[in-house]
């Protein structure tokens, strides 16, 4: 599944992000850590991962 990036603290490393349904979904630094990531911009498109209902891993859209 893939969404948009709504917001993200780089203090923190957590945020929100918007469905292509329009849900919002809020991550935490854990699953940012598991991106391999440096850090998010607002707007940017992304793979999300789910485990149980939560934000398990984020990845660039389209790569991978």
């Amino acid at each position: 599944m893939q969404g948009t990036i709504a917001t993200f603290d780089p203090h923190t490393r957590a945020g929100t992000l918007l469905l292509d349904d329009g849900t919002e979904l809020a991550f935490g630094a854990d699953a940012f850590q598991r991106s391999g990531l440096r850090l998010l911009r607002l707007g940017q498109r992304v793979d999300v991962t789910q485990v149980s209902g939560e934000v398990h891993r984020l990845g660039i859209a389209g790569i991978g």
